[in-house]
């Protein structure tokens, strides 16, 4: 493969994983306006609308949880592109039937189905990346699949708190779905998501596949090492930290600093584009000043305290300028992860990158319903206990032998 066909399919590789991203970052600054609404239309209790809040972002990693291994290995005997195929189809669907629910039961439905079937685009693309790039270039390129993945946390919250605004004058119903300005974004991320089916389906080439799986049936019984699982437990803290912070916070921001849907936004955009600004820069130039080892200390060191800090600012700019310090914390430990996953196993680096998708997705689940759940007690609660548990995670890092 020459220099240019392999930028091709990473640059492909990286729009699936940007689209996916943007239509999970349009819905964050939407979600607690748009389950309130549902609610009273269904006539449930004010009371449970956080607890929905929390159910609906949980829902959706936990079905990712289920499956996100089981698409990995498939990806493995079948190659990479049908697997991803498979999850922009899925895409689509969520995002149709989010915009055009009209009762919190057909978002659970949405939020279910696309859990299961997003789950295979993440670890399969980055899985993809794995096997075209050297080990050399594996920090450098897994910092771009996170460059792409914060780039949609960067574009997806900003639209989504726009385009919720937006004065659409049409409204009409048929059948079970209802169409008003709540629909624009996420149909808006469905047709996206039908012209990147379109772009993978003829420009992507599909890897080889590894010949020892093709006439095996597929096993899912695996060991892991002491070293994996450090790597693992790691990847979970982080995730789980991540996610709750996410879906506190456009609760908090909505609650408790009266922001609107697009002041909300603007905290996810911030957050995705120091991810996005910093993730290749600490992956080119980190080593040179730090080991992988000492970023991801480093790294969780101020993800850890930014968080704890977190609940005593109210002033809307020291609130932003905090949510740079968190994300940079994040930018620092998220490449290393995944990049010293990735090299574990040359034969399965897909099953590979599904268990730590597995991990978190754990995160995703425990995340959001442990954070709405501290939320009755303050808002204090959740963004202590996640800087407290960060910072003890540190110990784990002593054990790495990168």
């Amino acid at each position: 493969m020459n220099r240019k066909e392999r930028l091709n399919r990473i640059f492909l590789v990286l729009l699936s994983l940007f689209v996916v991203m943007l239509g999970y970052g349009i819905l964050l600054p939407i979600l607690p306006y748009y389950t309130e609404r549902l609610a009273l239309k269904d006539n449930l209790d004010t009371d449970l609308i956080n607890f929905h809040v929390g159910m609906l972002t949980s829902i959706y990693p936990f079905f990712q949880l289920v499956f996100v291994i089981v698409w990995g290995r498939l990806s493995d005997k079948y190659g990479r592109k049908p697997i991803i195929l498979v999850g922009l189809i899925g895409f689509m669907v969520m995002n149709l039937l989010t915009g055009l629910a009209t009762s919190l039961a057909m978002l659970y439905v949405a939020r279910i189905l696309g859990g299961i079937f997003t789950s295979s685009v993440i670890p399969v693309c980055n899985a993809y990346l794995s096997d075209i790039t050297s080990e050399k270039r594996r920090i450098k390129i897994m910092a771009w699949s996170g460059v792409a993945i914060s780039s949609g946390l960067i574009f997806g919250p900003v639209l989504g708190g726009l385009l919720s605004r937006t004065n659409v004058h049409l409204k009409f119903s048929f059948g079970l779905f209802h169409f008003d300005r709540f629909s624009v974004p996420f149909l808006f991320a469905a047709v996206l998501g039908l012209i990147v089916l379109f772009v993978i389906l003829k420009w992507l080439k599909n890897t080889v596949i590894v010949k020892q799986l093709r006439d095996k049936t597929i096993k899912f019984n695996f060991t892991f090492s002491s070293y994996f699982v450090i790597l693992l437990l790691l990847s979970f803290v982080m995730q789980f930290v991540v996610t709750l912070f996410e879906t506190v916070f456009s609760i908090y921001g909505k609650d408790k600093l009266a922001f609107n849907s697009g002041q909300v936004g603007i905290g996810f955009m911030l957050c995705g584009s120091v991810m996005a600004v910093l993730q290749p820069v600490f992956a080119t130039y980190g080593e040179k000043i730090m080991s992988s080892k000492q970023q991801i200390t480093v790294g969780l060191l101020i993800t850890g305290l930014s968080l704890i800090v977190f609940p005593f600012l109210s002033n809307e700019l020291a609130v932003y300028g905090l949510i740079v310090v968190f994300a940079s914390g994040g930018a620092m430990v998220t490449p290393n992860l995944l990049s010293s996953v990735s090299l574990i196993s040359k034969e399965n680096t897909g099953r590979n990158i599904s268990i730590q998708s597995s991990t978190n997705s754990v995160g995703q689940i425990l995340g959001p319903v442990l954070g709405t759940w501290l939320l009755s007690g303050g808002f204090y609660y959740p963004f202590m206990m996640a800087g407290v548990i960060v910072l003890f995670a540190i110990g784990l890092v002593y054990y790495l032998r990168i």
